[in-house]
């Protein structure tokens, strides 16, 4: 993990799901990650899979320019990254896991803005499969954000935890990753991997 408020997210995440799978939504306290909440989001998982956005925090709303609650979450990413979102976000509800990713944000011909996405499974009253937990952490501060809309995301990278070393990653320093490269059902007429961390997660 490459920026300071994704680690922070995943620590306060693993620490409220204890021994579960996942924390409830309702374990979330705003007041608890206040520094987090401009870069954290709530993701649903509806029936069709749309993955509307319930909660979006200011600075993700600012990359867009405008207000995020119902916009399916695939719907932000450039057309021939949305499979690969699907596919990732699959993982993190089936599995339970976690997921990280690279991303790459922007006007055109304006400076690139790279983000680290993180997501994470909650359950809401019980229930499995049923919102995730994210953030999207920049790494610098453009002068377009919060000015220019941004062009669709683009996705960079994208790697899953397995849950034997959920727990590692939240208290250990980060090893050096034993990475395994699988087919990505993705993007159409690009060289890109879905990644899965044996021994730690690659920044």
């Amino acid at each position: 993990m490459k920026q300071p408020g994704t680690r922070k997210l995943f620590n306060y995440w693993d620490k409220l799901r204890g021994e579960r799978t996942a924390p409830e939504r309702e374990d979330i306290d705003p007041a608890a990650i206040r520094n987090l909440l401009r870069d954290t989001f709530i993701l649903e998982v509806d029936r069709r899979r749309t993955l509307p956005v319930r909660v979006a925090g200011g600075r993700i709303s600012s990359l867009f320019m405008r207000e995020l609650k119902a916009v399916p979450f695939p719907d932000l990413f450039q057309e021939e990254d949305q499979d690969s979102i699907r596919a990732i976000v699959e993982s993190v509800i089936d599995d339970p896991t976690a997921a990280i990713a690279g991303l790459r944000a922007g006007p055109s011909e304006r400076a690139r803005l790279d983000l680290e996405l993180i997501l994470l499974p909650l359950r809401h009253r019980g229930k499995t499969h049923a919102r995730l937990l994210g953030a999207m952490t920049p790494a610098t501060t453009p002068g377009w954000l919060g000015l220019i809309e941004s062009a669709p995301l683009r996705l960079v990278s994208l790697r899953i935890i397995r849950e034997e070393n959920l727990r590692a990653i939240a208290v250990q320093p980060e090893p050096e990753p034993s990475v395994e490269t699988l087919p990505s059902p993705a993007p159409r007429g690009r060289d890109f991997t879905l990644r899965v961390v044996r021994g730690g997660l690659a920044g």
